[in-house]
């Protein structure tokens, strides 16, 4: 049996992942392929599925469980399982309540407890909730090294979209690029920052009025900061007053942050259904997985299982 996967972002290499390892030969085609054009590039990385819930259905929770432990296994040593910290400055911490009514897996900590979390915050927050069960990964690294473990596997990367037609099974994971019109575009824009004043050891969530902002820590003493959430296609260099309120959230976390360096902006078109959830839909032998939405490499894992379930349950009927 053969496969075609369409797309090399975090679907796409999820699902050949999946199909690899139960022995079915994939070929995965996309102009660009490890991701380099994808939303995922500009992902933070975060396995959150108990802070998702703040915005998110029940769904994303369910689907979301398994993320770390699907991550760790197929790239060893990728996932730092160090928690979630959520904070807000005391003039939101009926903000912060709310966040926690709509959540649940959390702690709520005191000023010292966020001190021995994470020391360079020490006295900055009086509470916060700590998500001790949930991750993070780097994004860019986990989509270059598993592009490579598949390569080394046997997985056939292929740049040309007129690729032969000759396969069992097309799965198609190319995000906003799809022809499905119940796909939206939501734009969503990042900074990396680094310096050397600040360190962090898991995600932290700032409660903003506009949009959920984290800083994610990075090697080499940088950090993400993210993202927007606009509802739009537009594919441009990210907009003055992202870039304000990114740097204000930062700098809000800590004033060091007024001294980093801009190392880079950058801007992802996120594909989304009209719930945000997303889907895996199977028309006869071609699968579409879609909308991920702003939890690519959350959900990815749970639909790279469905769409990999689908195949072998018709190859099961068939014998």
């Amino acid at each position: 049996m053969a496969v075609l996967v369409k797309g090399a972002g975090v679907a796409g290499l999820a699902v050949a992942h999946e199909l690899m390892v139960r022995g079915i030969e994939v070929t995965v085609v996309d102009p660009a392929p490890g991701g380099l054009r994808a939303a995922s590039w500009y992902a933070g990385g975060m396995l959150a599925p108990y802070c998702e819930r703040e915005s998110a259905e029940q769904a994303v929770v369910e689907l979301g469980r398994g993320a770390a432990d699907w991550w760790e296994e197929a790239l060893p040593g990728s996932v730092t399982r160090n928690g979630t910290l959520v904070l807000a400055p005391a003039r939101d911490h009926k903000e912060l309540d709310r966040f926690g009514a709509r959540t649940s897996g959390f702690e709520m900590i005191d000023e010292g407890e966020i001190a021995a979390l994470e020391p360079d915050l020490s006295g900055r927050f009086r509470k916060g909730l700590h998500f001790p069960s949930e991750a993070h990964l780097d994004p860019r690294h986990a989509l270059v090294v598993l592009a490579a473990k598949l390569a080394a596997c046997g997985v056939c990367f292929e740049t040309d979209l007129s690729a032969p037609s000759d396969f069992d099974w097309t799965i198609e994971c190319v995000g906003r690029a799809t022809q499905d019109e119940n796909i939206r575009g939501v734009r969503g824009e990042m900074l990396l920052l680094r310096t050397p004043d600040v360190a962090l050891s898991r995600p932290i969530r700032l409660i903003h009025p506009r949009f959920p902002v984290y800083i994610v820590p990075r090697a080499g003493q940088t950090f993400m900061v993210g993202a927007t959430m606009i509802e739009s296609d537009a594919t441009g260099p990210i907009t003055a007053r992202s870039m304000m309120e990114l740097l204000n959230a930062a700098y809000s976390l800590h004033p060091a942050f007024g001294e980093a360096e801009i190392v880079e902006t950058g801007t992802g078109i996120r594909p989304a259904y009209a719930d945000n959830l997303p889907r895996v839909v199977r028309n006869g032998n071609a699968i579409s997985i879609n909308g991920l939405f702003r939890h690519g490499f959350l959900l990815a894992p749970a639909m790279a299982r469905q769409a990999a379930d689908m195949i072998f349950d018709e190859r099961n009927k068939a014998q």
